[in-house]
């Protein structure tokens, strides 16, 4: 599947600090769904990550934790969606980002899209939404 990544940490206005690749398409398992991504937002916890530092990525590290998408498929182990369910949600940073075609994560983090936004409009709401209700 196509996403974005990146395996260098350099400054943003290098051209190769986030690159197009390709990377095996996941399969749920467990808990776990298998979102097909719609929109994606920017937040600081991708600023933080991506910040320029001395290290290289083996395989490349998809960003972006704040997602709204469709369910493509759950793992054996879901109970709260199925497949054709719109959500969103502030993904884990310890797992891969979802800028890519589709984000694996995991179902207990996850909230039904508000049928009132748009999926833009829903991937632009877990982290800020979270930090105000902390």
């Amino acid at each position: 599947m196509k996403a974005v990544g990146l395996t260098r940490y350099l400054p943003i206005e290098n051209p190769e600090s986030l690159v197009d690749v390709v990377v095996e398409k996941p399969r749920a398992t467990g808990r776990d769904i298998l979102v097909k991504v719609i929109a994606i937002s920017v937040n600081p916890v991708d600023t933080k990550v991506r910040a320029p530092k001395d290290r290289v990525e083996e395989v490349p590290k998809i960003l972006g934790w704040d997602v709204a998408g469709i369910v493509e498929e759950a793992g054996p182990d879901c109970s709260l969606f199925r497949p054709g369910d719109e959500v969103f949600y502030a993904g884990s940073i310890a797992r891969q980002g979802g800028n890519s075609e589709y984000h694996l994560v995991d179902e207990r983090i996850v909230g039904r899209k508000p049928t009132s936004l748009n999926f833009a409009e829903a991937a632009a709401l877990p982290l800020t939404s979270i930090t105000a209700w902390e």
